[in-house]
């Protein structure tokens, strides 16, 4: 793990991936219809705020820079998931999209850290002490590109991940619940 238990404490800001991770994973999904929370996501996401932690959103979505759909089609699947969410009692801080497609080589898609930087800056803490969760190689790799400490969970292509041998993390959990139940072990 990149930072001890003693550095947890700090841990303010939890990053989270979307697709697999809060959300049904739904291959290039731009139907607010289609948007499911995961299980255990409300429950987990709760605690995690009921321990103080503040919660922002990063996304990768090429289908814009693919031309499958336009940015209001992923900004009205964000207005349907945090409906979903405000109905748990869950309010995400900030959410941050990549719009472009993987061969662009822009600096804000996961793994690169630009977007968590940015949400760093505006809002006010340290991306190293924050706590990266997420279903995918890429989000894994956002979180060491950051000094963060990293969870992946098994839900969407975690498992598929983790067999492949394509990240490792500091830690794998099965959902969000364990996920708030490993960061409580570390406050």
């Amino acid at each position: 793990m990149h930072n001890s238990g003693d550095d947890a404490v700090k841990k303010q800001f939890v990053i989270l991936d979307r697709d697999g991770t809060v959300i049904v994973e739904r291959n290039y999904l731009s139907d607010p219809e289609g948007v499911e929370l995961l299980p255990g996501a409300a429950a987990g996401l709760r605690k995690m705020q009921a321990l103080g932690l503040r919660l922002v959103l990063i996304t990768n979505q090429s289908g814009v820079g693919r031309g499958l759909f336009k940015m209001e089609a992923v900004e009205a699947v964000h207005e349907r998931m945090i409906s979903f969410l405000a109905d748990q009692g869950i309010r995400l801080d900030s959410i941050f999209v990549c719009p472009h497609r993987p061969d662009e080589g822009c600096r804000c898609r996961k793994p690169e850290p630009a977007l968590a930087h940015l949400a760093a800056d505006r809002l006010g803490f340290n991306s190293a002490d924050s706590v990266v969760i997420g279903d995918k190689a890429c989000d894994i790799r956002l979180g060491e590109n950051i000094g963060a400490s990293t969870i992946l969970v098994r839900t969407g292509y975690g498992d598929e991940e983790l067999a492949g041998g394509r990240c490792k993390p500091d830690f794998v959990v099965s959902d969000l619940i364990e996920a708030a139940n490993l960061i409580e072990e570390w406050i």
